[in-house]
């Protein structure tokens, strides 16, 4: 296992880390992702700790606090051993307090946290997303109060524009607070977005990418493609894809490429697509989820081998999309004093 340092912080983390998503399945959304109670959790920790997975991702609003309950249960007599991260922002419960980014529901959604997961502290907390009513300085100034007392190490955001994580780290600065060292962010081989403005920003501002469903809910799994639909029951066929995604031709040349290389590689689809997200630049560590020990097995061999950089370029040229305003016209127009960051 390969272990980084996220952005510019000194916390060092494994290159894969075992997302809970799939912990409690009583969330109908999430009972598709998988329903994994206290046992098979224990035995998915046991399996990612001997292979040097140390971070382990949850949030609050995960089938309502059910899968941080149950990672605390597995992860039981060895906190020393791991560093757990978990998110609140999204709605959790009843009460019109219950969701955003307010000093109230920070504070309060950490301490149920730290209860559920039966900790001290939390090595990670991130903000599960952006809360245009709540001012950025109130949010800040809680996660300031909450590092300040040892309940908190860290902090991060996950899915903000680049606009909402640049005025954050400018109010950090200026306030002497704790700054956003990660940011959780969709990114995968169908969805290259990231790269277009949050990636450069993370590389000049040193912040470390922390993947969220790097195989795009199991489409860059090798069950889907040309002529095979998603299997029955999986999540893929039950929710479809995550945001607009490639159109369907060129989703479906590159699963092509990505059977050839993972022939020639030896490996499997879903590894191959790890890697090639293992070698991009802001990278720290991707949240891997599993439905069950094979899934997780799997997974966990795409830190074995490394991709060669021309299987690289044809991965990056098979999944290429146009930008959208105004990064097509910067690369147009202006590349010789703007080009991209890869």
């Amino acid at each position: 296992m390969e272990y980084r340092l996220v952005g510019g912080s000194d916390l060092k983390v494994s290159v894969l880390s075992l997302g809970t998503a799939t912990f409690g399945g009583t969330n109908p959304f999430l009972k598709a992702w998988g329903e994994t109670g206290v046992e098979e959790a224990t035995r998915l920790v046991d399996i990612s700790l001997d292979a040097g997975v140390t971070l382990f991702d949850s949030a609050d609003s995960y089938n309502d606090g059910l899968a941080e309950e149950i990672l605390g249960k597995a992860i039981a007599g060895r906190r020393d051993k791991l560093l757990i991260s978990t998110k609140t922002a999204f709605k959790v419960g009843d009460g019109p307090d219950n969701v955003g980014t307010s000093r109230r529901r920070v504070v309060a959604a950490c301490e149920a946290s730290l209860r559920r997961l039966g900790t001290d502290h939390i090595d990670l907390l991130q903000m599960h997303a952006f809360d245009a009513l709540t001012p950025i300085e109130e949010t800040l100034g809680a996660l300031d109060e909450l590092v300040r007392a040892g309940k908190v190490r860290y902090i991060g955001c996950s899915n903000f524009s680049g606009w909402h994580l640049m005025k954050a780290l400018a109010i950090s600065k200026e306030r002497g607070w704790p700054r956003y060292i990660a940011h959780q962010a969709y990114y995968s081989l169908l969805a290259r977005e990231y790269e277009w403005e949050l990636m450069p920003l993370a590389i000049d501002q040193q912040v470390g990418a922390v993947v969220w469903s790097p195989l795009s809910g199991g489409r860059l799994s090798g069950k889907v493609g040309r002529d095979q639909p998603a299997p029955e029951g999986s999540r893929t066929a039950t929710q479809g894809a995550f945001g607009p995604g490639l159109p369907q031709e060129q989703f479906y040349e590159l699963v092509d490429v990505l059977r050839e290389i993972a022939k020639e590689v030896g490996h499997s689809v879903s590894q191959v697509s790890l890697n090639w997200l293992l070698q991009r630049p802001t990278v720290s560590t991707l949240v891997i989820g599993a439905r069950n020990e094979a899934q997780l097995r799997d997974n966990l061999g795409a830190t074995t081998f490394a991709l060669s950089p021309g299987q690289m370029k044809r991965l990056d040229a098979v999944s290429a999309s146009e930008p959208v305003y105004p990064y097509w016209h910067q690369r147009l127009s202006y590349s010789e004093r703007n080009p991209p960051p890869v």
